[in-house]
């Protein structure tokens, strides 16, 4: 069966969620083109996310997709955030930042408030990164009747989620831009590409397997399609839609030959995540070790961000982006969406 076949839509393709590039605006677009839109919720603080979601009861029947982290927040580490603090020091003193400047993390996973949102608004579709959460909300989840999706990055990944009550398996390959959503180990020698990932996990389960990473036109979208996906998921393709909130810099650095340099770095939030190669991960290497555990990270880094893209440099912009940019139009979401879905005729 189809994603369109599942949901009754028009075309078995969703945007991925992709946090701190877009909003409603971005997902209204592509459901109302006849897709799955969606939005991330990890990023939002609870009257944003219910602001967003409030917007997105302009669709209707139209199912769009909520999307949520569910990973478990690390210990107190007072020693790795001074050691993270002091490898960065070079830089706030360069740009005459004070170190007390650093915020929060930025970044919560799935909980009961969260839930009780889900309960209340009621979305088609619900996806998680890292994993499922705990089973009691899970199921508070499911009774809603929204459809769970998770991430897999490996065959035992996707597996374990059937088991664990997904409806549907998204096959991230190693290609795909953002966070991995790898969650069972952290070796990324295990990482396979979009097209060797996507026929073992459609062999290796029973529940719709949805293909993603480096999929960014429609034979591309075919090909995942004859390799046995139910459907594609689409990040990076949309990075350049006016739909998107996809920062000047960031749309910079896709429109030019930087994109063709991609890497896996812990640097901005402690997990590993695919951007574009710029300073930061050049003069310190794409996975520092002192990096601190996911999502420490990145407070230290959002001064160092904000000055520097004050001078209109992305020196410390994650600038996350898949390995295929070539995609990337400056094009209403809906049109390509509707270009994307080509790749479903054959």
């Amino acid at each position: 069966m189809t994603l369109a076949q599942w949901l009754d839509i028009p075309f078995s393709i969703i945007q991925a969620p992709m946090a701190g590039v877009q909003g409603s605006r971005l997902a209204i677009a592509v459901s109302q083109a006849g897709g799955v839109g969606s939005l991330p919720a990890a990023m939002l603080s609870s009257s944003q996310l219910r602001q967003e979601l409030e917007t997105l009861q302009q669709l209707g029947r139209q199912p769009y997709n909520l999307n949520f982290f569910c990973h478990q927040p690390p210990a107190d580490d007072p020693a790795a955030l001074a050691g993270w603090q002091a490898l960065l020091a070079p830089f706030y003193q360069e740009l005459g930042i004070h170190l007390a400047a650093a915020g929060g993390a930025g970044r919560l996973p799935f909980n009961q408030e969260m839930a009780d949102m889900v309960s209340h608004y009621r979305p088609a579709l619900v996806s998680f990164h890292f994993g499922l959460p705990a089973p009691a909300l899970l199921q508070q989840v499911k009774a809603t009747g929204a459809k769970v999706l998770s991430s897999a990055t490996t065959v035992a990944e996707a597996r374990w989620l059937e088991a664990h009550g997904a409806d549907a398996v998204i096959a991230q390959g190693l290609e795909a831009g953002g966070h991995r959503g790898m969650f069972l180990h952290e070796d990324l020698d295990d990482q396979l590409g979009s097209f060797a990932l996507l026929p073992q996990i459609v062999q290796a389960v029973n529940i719709p397997v949805i293909a993603a990473g480096g999929i960014a036109d429609a034979t591309g979208v075919a090909a995942a399609m004859r390799l046995g996906a139910a459907g594609v998921q689409v990040g990076t393709a949309y990075l350049l839609c006016p739909e998107a909130d996809t920062s000047a810099l960031h749309r910079a650095a896709l429109c030019s030959p930087a994109a063709a340099h991609t890497a896996l770095t812990t640097l901005y939030s402690g997990r590993p995540a695919r951007g574009i190669v710029n300073r930061l991960m050049r003069e310190l290497g794409p996975r520092h070790p002192a990096a601190p555990a996911f999502p420490l990270a990145s407070a230290a880094l959002a001064p160092l961000r904000a000055a520097a893209e004050a001078l209109g440099r992305d020196d410390f912009s994650p600038l996350w982006c898949g390995q295929n940019a070539s995609g990337c139009q400056a094009i209403a979401a809906g049109e390509l969406t509707r270009q994307l879905a080509a790749g479903l005729v054959s």
